[in-house]
């Protein structure tokens, strides 16, 4: 398998996560490997025809499966079926086409927001069915959750090697950094950004007590390339830190306003609700494959990250 040429296509390879793997991939480079990054310009995924079209252009023999309609808790509270439509069409359409075309592998990108609501900690795995999703995001839940079903019955019917990821909180260069629809770190990044231009201390909301584990997405996509190279299950495999690298919102928050060297720190405004308290993931699969590997320290990945929106801010999504 070493040597055999593969051309690897990443559906929503402009964003976050296939920005990362576009550098990651530089980082360990394989001769056999060749990397085609889609755009949503290259076609509509939610089209049968298009994405048929794609995929006899570029022939691929691997599938990175990043794309996916996706917004923050506001978006999806109001347009849960437009999230599960759209999300089954798209992935559907990928997955059918690669069974068509002979891929040999196809790795999908799920979301630890798809866990049941009701569960208990840390989440593996194995409990991805056990019980509903959080109601404010049902739609995109339900139709991420079918990945996994797909991806066994593609396999019990067809023999397909499809499978999935599950990263925890992704944060890096190329992140949504809009304030209303952003991640936590993004979203804090772009807010301590203004309060360093205007001299103010920056506001977090809640009580910043909440715990959350955060992923560099340069350690995902590193991560990401074990498991199309290496990784044999169809089950899928939660790609997150330790455990004890969990950190609350408060730290996060000080470790963002440090890289800005903002003068007047951090303001918790706790008339604002916090979500969820916490939403440990194991890695304890993660580790039995790679028990050595090491994640990049929070403060010197959230720098990198604060670094790069200084210089990208006119880019940046926001």
């Amino acid at each position: 398998m070493g040597s055999e040429k593969k051309i690897i296509l990443v559906t929503g390879g402009s964003g976050l996560v296939g920005q990362a793997i576009k550098q990651a991939k530089q980082q360990d480079p394989r001769e056999n490997e060749t990397f085609i990054f889609l755009s949503s310009k290259d076609g509509d995924l939610k089209d049968p025809a298009a994405t048929q079209r794609i995929f006899e252009r570029y022939k691929p023999t691997h599938v990175i499966h990043l794309a996916a309609m996706v917004g923050g808790l506001f978006n999806n509270m109001k347009h849960n079926l437009d999230f599960l439509r759209n999300n089954i069409l798209i992935n559907d359409n990928v997955l059918q086409n690669s069974y068509k075309l002979g891929v040999k592998k196809v790795v999908s990108c799920l979301s630890t927001c798809i866990f049941p609501d009701q569960t208990t900690y840390p989440i593996d795995e194995t409990m991805i069915h056990n019980g509903p999703p959080h109601s404010s995001n049902f739609g995109y839940s339900y139709a991420k959750r079918l990945i996994d079903v797909q991806n066994h019955a593609y396999h019990q019917q067809h023999g397909c090697h499809f499978t999935a990821v599950i990263p925890t909180n992704v944060f890096g260069a190329y992140d949504n950094f809009n304030l209303e629809d952003g991640h936590v770190i993004p979203g804090l990044i772009h807010k301590a950004y203004i309060a360093k231009k205007e001299g103010k201390p920056l506001v977090v909301y809640g009580s910043g007590k909440p715990l959350r584990q955060f992923i560099y997405s340069i350690d995902l996509a590193k991560l990401f390339l074990f498991v199309l190279r290496e990784y044999e299950e169809i089950d899928p495999i939660i790609l997150s830190v330790d455990e004890s690298s969990e950190v609350s919102i408060g730290e996060v928050a000080q470790i963002v306003a440090d890289a800005f060297q903002l003068e007047h720190g951090i303001v918790l405004d706790s008339t604002k609700a916090d979500g969820q308290y916490k939403k440990t993931a194991s890695n304890k699969k993660l580790r039995g494959y790679l028990p050595d590997f090491q994640f990049m320290p929070l403060k010197d990945a959230i720098e990198r990250t604060v670094q790069w929106f200084n210089l990208n801010y006119n880019i940046a999504r926001k």
